[in-house]
């Protein structure tokens, strides 16, 4: 799935995952922030999770995403919540962006740990922004029950790439993490992520039936449809884990 795709198919999303507003208000209070943190967040999207932070918490943050269009929208969020002294937005490929070594008390990267080629690269990258006692929040995928071989290539999935629960807290721990805390997103969270891209593209292709990219983007709706029905809704689980490094 190019990027544009996912631009054309969140264009209507605020939050870029499944976590519902609820579930990310309970993130914020489970991570007890405390005012002025520093925060990083590694493929931010259209930033929501900075700006809202900053706005009830006080959080100075850094978001690097490699999208124009969602670094726009990051933009007009920021200044629609007062925040946009507070929150910086870097257009960068967040895999290589460098900053200030162990300089944030918060390094995020929500539900694009293909920054680091998985969960375990991805912590890798995180902790070398990461101050001693400072917090790591991840948005991973995992399986709820082990599912059909099938699944993986309906849902574009390599075997390997995900786990269980158990098996997601044992790579945590393998990376030299602690797991303290988790927010899982529910099946309706789910659906409101999944489904509502499907009424978005779908109005996509009315109103650009001639674009370059439209045979591409019916077939994606198309499987976006059936991988989701068939397997995703059965099979496939979403959180937000938050993690520290290990003592030595």
């Amino acid at each position: 799935m190019s990027l544009r795709f996912h631009e054309i198919a969140e264009s209507n999303h605020r939050t870029l995952n499944p976590l519902t507003d609820e579930k990310l208000d309970l993130l914020g209070r489970i991570c007890s922030i405390a005012p002025g943190s520093r925060q990083l967040d590694l493929a931010c999207g259209k930033g929501e999770l900075l700006s809202r932070w900053a706005a009830d918490y006080g959080v100075q943050g850094v978001g690097v995403d490699i999208s124009k269009v969602f670094l726009e929208a990051a933009r007009a969020r920021a200044d629609e919540l007062g925040v946009a002294d507070q929150v910086n937005l870097v257009e960068a490929d967040a895999a290589t962006y460098e900053d200030s070594p162990d300089s944030f008390d918060i390094v995020s990267c929500i539900g694009a740990t293909w920054i680091g080629d998985g969960l375990q690269g991805t912590l890798s990258l995180m902790r070398r922004h990461l101050r001693p006692n400072g917090i790591a929040l991840v948005g991973e995928c995992y399986w709820i029950t082990p599912p059909p071989q099938e699944a993986y290539e309906v849902l574009g999935i390599a075997d390997g790439a995900f786990t269980s629960l158990a098996g997601t807290a044992a790579r945590f721990e393998d990376s030299g993490f602690e797991l303290l805390e988790m927010v899982l997103a529910d099946q309706d969270g789910w659906d409101r992520y999944v489904a509502s891209q499907w009424w978005t593209i779908s109005d996509w292709l009315r109103e650009n039936p001639d674009d370059s990219d439209a045979p591409a983007m019916r077939d994606f709706l198309a499987n976006a449809r059936r991988s989701h029905l068939e397997y995703g809704r059965q099979y496939l689980g979403w959180g937000v884990f938050v993690a520290r490094p290990q003592l030595p």
